[in-house]
């Protein structure tokens, strides 16, 4: 069981590694779902694997499942070596993206498995331990009482943690695993504490891939439309049907940056494999919950590092879940990855340089009206005709980088367009219009560094319009 709060407190005040963080700054829980395979099967989910690894300090990873997918129904148990490949590639390089953080250190694996704080990187240890194979076999006709699995133990025995946090599920194959879990404490348990349990989680599938590759529309074979249909109260569940897309073809535009400033450097590096149908499609379950100022993964409406979605009717005209593949919505949400995919480029490849040789960038830190809050957005609450100033002037980088700041409204989320006095200032003031009673309008602070890779800072402000 995980401790209560005060436990955090003093974990922060023991820790010298992370004491440049706010006791407030717990890093977002993360599990994943990967039907990691061989290079010459499917290479993405290695190289979605390595980036996650080089992003470790800023996710919770509370489980890696190896589970059934599009190409492998049934799941080879003997594919997991892929995947303790690339732990212990991070095992050999952790020690070099620790001096990011100015770690010097693990702690305990009994203070690793409680929470942990941003910029803490886990022992290699901690992660081979979260590594479980789940179901083998996929579809709704798979779940029943000859499909438990370690993974769909460990997930029971998360959500049952006495910790408030949601756990994000990223799924980069089938959902069948956590469907297991469900049903499994549907056996035992009241219908309302299976509600709690349904709600402690938030999945995020690589579209719909608990079946084979050949049969992918037959919709109702699936799992995932049972956790659709049965929990759709309950369960966030995001369908993505274009992001995706979109990473494995931008990555192939810019596939000539990850071969200089990716494969190769580092041990990580030389495990990223070169890709065969689309490069990093997983990438996007959980660059969503990545907490890096400019989106909350609660609100999928928020714009971010996987781009945008809006509840309604699934592909598969039966049930609802957050989606962007019908229009305007996947235009929107394209638009949105193109938008950002060179600052999240950029960021890998600084995070490669410092698996390979323990030095590099550092993304700036972007304060808002004098107080730093971490990933948390800032809220201002105002009346409609006022004036907001709005100052990022104590924003800082790390490596004392000269910094150039850009304002910007979503405009996806509010009524009407905000006037922005000086868009590219460290201040600037906003004017609410003056019928926008009652209105929400969302504000991001972009800032950029002129440092090597240019590394990007975001903080949303979101002002709330009073009636």
């Amino acid at each position: 069981m995980k401790r209560l709060f005060t436990f955090l407190i003093l974990f922060a005040a023991l820790s010298s590694s992370v004491m440049a963080f706010s006791v407030k700054e717990i890093k977002p829980r993360l599990v994943v779902c990967t039907d990691i395979a061989p290079a010459d099967v499917e290479p993405d989910d290695m190289e979605s694997m390595v980036r996650l690894m080089a992003y470790a300090d800023m996710f919770e990873i509370e489980a890696i499942i190896t589970s059934v997918g599009w190409n492998c129904d049934p799941y080879p148990p003997e594919w997991k070596q892929y995947l303790t490949r690339v732990i212990e590639a991070y095992r050999a390089d952790v020690p070099n993206l620790m001096r990011r953080s100015g770690q010097s250190g693990f702690r305990t694996r009994e203070v690793e498995d409680e929470y942990q704080i941003m910029g803490y990187w886990p022992s290699a240890d901690y992660i081979a331990s979260r590594a479980v194979m789940g179901s083998q076999r996929g579809g709704i006709r798979s779940i029943g009482n000859d499909n438990d699995s370690p993974g769909s133990d460990l997930l029971i025995r998360l959500a049952d943690e006495d910790d408030d946090r949601p756990i994000y599920v990223a799924v980069w194959g089938g959902a069948n695993t956590l469907a297991q879990a469900i049903w499994r404490v549907k056996q035992t348990r009241s219908p309302e504490e299976v509600r709690r349990f349904v709600r402690k989680f938030r999945i995020y599938t690589i579209t719909d891939q608990d079946m084979q590759y050949n049969m992918r529309m037959d919709r109702a074979y699936s799992s995932h439309q049972w956790l659709r249909r049965e929990f759709a109260d309950d369960l966030q569940f995001i369908w993505d049907e274009g992001t995706w897309q979109e990473q494995c073809e931008l990555g192939k535009r810019h596939w000539s940056e990850h071969e200089s400033f990716i494969q190769g450097h580092g041990a990580l590096g030389k495990e990223y494999p070169t890709y065969k149908w689309g490069v990093e499609g997983d990438t996007p379950s959980f660059l969503y919950v990545m907490p890096n100022g400019l989106s909350d993964p609660e609100d999928p409406t928020q714009a971010g590092w996987a781009g945008y979605h809006l509840r309604g009717m699934c592909p598969d005209s039966l049930t609802t879940a957050w989606t962007s593949w019908e229009e305007p919505t996947r235009n929107i949400s394209v638009g949105y990855k193109n938008a950002f995919y060179p600052d999240e480029l950029n960021d890998f490849k600084a995070r490669m340089q410092w698996a390979a040789e323990g030095k590099g960038n550092r993304n700036p830190k972007v304060i808002v009206n004098g107080k730093e809050f971490g990933c948390r957005a800032k809220h201002i609450r105002c009346r409609a005709g006022s004036t907001i100033r709005l100052n990022a002037s104590k924003s800082y980088d790390p490596d004392g980088d000269a910094l150039s700041f850009h304002w910007w409204q979503q405009k996806e989320i509010g009524k009407g367009t905000l006037a922005i006095a000086q868009p590219h200032a460290s201040k600037t003031t906003v004017t609410i219009p003056s019928d926008a009673k009652g209105a929400t309008f969302h504000i991001i602070c972009e800032v950029h560094d002129d440092g090597p890779f240019h590394l990007v800072g975001y903080r949303r402000v979101i002002i709330e319009v009073v009636k």
